[in-house]
């Protein structure tokens, strides 16, 4: 069903934050951080995966991102909806089925045999895709995606995720430069409020977490030289 209910851009902010912590989705770990795919280390870090288990977080999550991609780019503005492999892909669905079209995944590299794809699902010449990923940090690892959706001669303009860092100043400008807009449900910032809240975690984690937030690579390049391999 296609969502008619359109709550202001905070509400949606907050109480999506507010579901991912309720469900256990952010971690915070100032003492022993993280490492993060780049090999940086950093003490936050969430999982947008596990909302798929929660059936009625991720329908309320799935609305959410359906008006907001309405409102912000047009409610007739895409004519397929393509997941991301593999976090993209069930959200991508969920989206496809609330806005009644059709939906496609995008392959991080051809699978080597058979087509030798990257798009699975059809996708057609002149088609305006939106992409949908569960969250983005710097907004690179989009890039890949739009080009493979545009070299079938559909167009890629938008991509949505659930959650965005906002914390690197460079991340849409990289989207925009390469003629993409980003859409998203809340931010670290909206998540960092609603723990204070909500009371979540210790005044001492959310203060630190506070720190790195305003400044990661200064952070991580602190315990990088103070914790040296």
């Amino acid at each position: 069903m296609i969502p008619t209910s359109f709550p202001a851009k905070d509400e949606i902010a907050r109480l999506s934050a507010r579901m991912l912590l309720e469900i256990g989705a952010v971690n915070f770990r100032p003492e022993e951080p993280f490492t993060l795919a780049s090999g940086l280390p950093s003490p936050t870090y969430i999982d947008c995966r596990k909302l798929i288990s929660y059936p009625r977080i991720r329908a309320t999550l799935m609305d959410f991102m359906s008006v907001t991609v309405m409102r912000d780019a047009g409610f007739e503005a895409f004519d397929n909806i393509a997941g991301g492999e593999t976090a993209g892909i069930p959200f991508a669905a969920l989206v496809a089925e609330r806005l009644a079209l059709p939906m496609t995944y995008v392959r991080k590299k051809p699978k080597g045999y058979g087509r030798n794809a990257r798009i699975e699902g059809q996708m057609s010449e002149g088609e305006r895709v939106l992409l949908v990923e569960d969250m983005t940090t710097d907004g690179g690892s989009k890039l890949s995606f739009v080009d493979a959706i545009r070299d079938t001669g559909a167009t890629c303009g938008h991509t949505a995720v659930i959650f965005y860092y906002d914390i690197f100043p460079e991340t849409e400008k990289t989207l925009g430069d390469h003629g993409v807009k980003l859409h998203y449900l809340c931010t670290w910032w909206d998540v960092l409020g609603e723990a204070r809240d909500q009371g979540y975690f210790t005044g001492a984690t959310l203060d630190a977490v506070e720190v790195f937030l305003k400044d990661p690579r200064k952070w991580q390049a602190d315990w990088q030289a103070a914790h040296p391999a």
